[in-house]
């Protein structure tokens, strides 16, 4: 693989300049790639945080550069048959880091609700595996990277990597069809696939930051550098694996934590689940007009500005409402650790006495591990480079993390309409007033 300068220069508020070369600038500059500055990384929660109006071209950005900051901090003494077949797989992952989001869907995972059946989608990578299930956005993903101007360019620019191969970094379940990610026995598709999507991947450490630093809080500030830093392999069954360095088993702790807390605090912010909620109820609605496109070129189109002059345009209370900036207001606010019957009971109440609610319930676990179909498919280990006798172990048994938040945290939320509300706060006054 020939060597190809960098020559654009990104000045990016979280991680300073970042380069990209030619070749990747090809990518950046297709429509289908620029169509991620017109979707907001946070969807509604500039409703509850002004300054969280940055879009997925910009975290996406980042999510490359820091995927070859990660591939060089595992790789750097790791003796490839071949140099080339080293700046091959590098480059194959950064172009997966770089489009990972690319199918995304305006403002929010609700509108996945409005996209076509898989079959219609027709994605070729699948071959005759197209599940008869509803299309979400990373079929789109995939779909735009192995068949729009993305796979062309990608064709045209890096003559040792296919779109397909790409794809087989953001779709774990994609078939392989060669040895492109092999050498010299070991194959490396497991462990660059886990730094694309698992519990330490760069997606992961770039929004933490970028919303931690846009939204003006404090939760989701991470140690990414002495991350990367400890990132390194572990082979096992002639497969290569993500490993950490115990020495960073504790900034791997808080970096879990962080996310978690930026789930509950961030994420979950009461505004930005009743904005998501009044869209589902417009988008799930008979009235709903706005459908995503199965034809690719006609996907492109459709960004967050679209959407909003949309909502504006119909006559759906849910819909108007959302354009309208007068959003139901949260009523009540409870958290438990458990499912409870109590905001379904609190529900009744207020509805028996003529005041229409919504009730909205966020759940959240610390990590996907809690599955143990995640855990043996792609283990992610700990090892000690500091004491060779220590064998290496799979992360959750090296770390309680996992045991001390194995519990869902719920947050059950009941809204009600501004002009309900003064009446709403009076029967929950004399409900407590009857409580022994």
């Amino acid at each position: 693989m020939k060597f190809v300068p960098m020559v654009m220069e990104i000045r990016d508020p979280v991680h300073g300049s970042i380069y990209y070369s030619n070749s990747e600038v090809a990518v950046l500059d297709t429509p289908e790639y620029q169509r991620l500055r017109s979707i907001k990384q946070l969807g509604f929660s500039e409703f509850s945080f002004p300054g969280a109006t940055h879009n997925r071209y910009l975290h996406s950005i980042g999510v490359g550069h820091l995927a070859m900051l990660a591939f060089d901090s595992i790789f750097r003494a790791y003796p490839f048959s071949k140099n080339s077949t080293k700046l091959r797989l590098r480059q194959t992952f950064r172009l997966a880091a770089l489009l990972h989001d690319v199918g995304h869907g305006p403002l929010s995972h609700t509108t996945e609700e409005v996209m076509p059946p898989l079959s219609e989608l027709n994605v070729k990578a699948y071959g005759a595996n197209q599940a008869n299930r509803q299309a979400n956005h990373e079929d789109y993903t995939i779909k735009y990277v192995t068949e729009s101007s993305i796979a062309e360019t990608i064709k045209n620019q890096f003559n040792d990597i296919t779109p397909y191969h790409v794809a087989c970094l953001i779709d774990k379940n994609l078939p392989e069809n060669d040895d492109f990610f092999i050498d010299q026995g070991i194959d490396f598709r497991p462990l660059l696939s886990q730094l694309v999507s698992s519990e330490l991947d760069v997606d992961r450490m770039d929004y933490l930051e970028r919303d931690s630093y846009f939204c003006g809080t404090n939760y989701g500030k991470i140690d990414a550098e002495w991350l990367i830093q400890n990132m390194t392999l572990h082979i096992s069954n002639q497969k290569a694996y993500l490993a950490l360095n115990r020495r960073a088993l504790y900034s791997f702790d808080d970096f879990l934590i962080s996310r978690h807390h930026m789930h509950l605090m961030v994420y979950f912010h009461h505004k930005s689940i009743i904005y998501e909620e009044m869209l589902h109820r417009y988008l799930t609605s008979k009235e709903c007009s706005f459908f995503l496109p199965s034809k690719i070129e006609d996907y492109t189109l459709y960004n967050d500005y679209k959407l909003y002059e949309h909502l504006a345009s119909v006559k759906n209370e849910w819909a108007q409402r959302i354009a309208a900036r007068k959003p139901y207001k949260v009523l009540i606010e409870m958290h438990n650790v458990a499912d409870s019957k109590r905001p379904e009971t609190l529900k009744a109440e207020l509805e028996k006495n003529g005041i229409h609610t919504i009730w909205a319930s966020s759940h959240v676990r610390l990590s996907k591990y809690h599955s143990t179909a995640e855990q043996k498919s792609f283990p992610m280990f700990v090892v000690d480079q500091y004491d060779p006798w220590v064998e290496p172990t799979q992360v959750e048994r090296t770390t309680e993390i996992f045991q001390k938040y194995e519990g869902t945290r719920v947050i059950d939320r009941i809204y009600v309409s501004p002009e309900s509300y003064a009446s709403g706060e009076k029967i929950l006054k004399d409900l407590r007033g009857l409580q022994p």
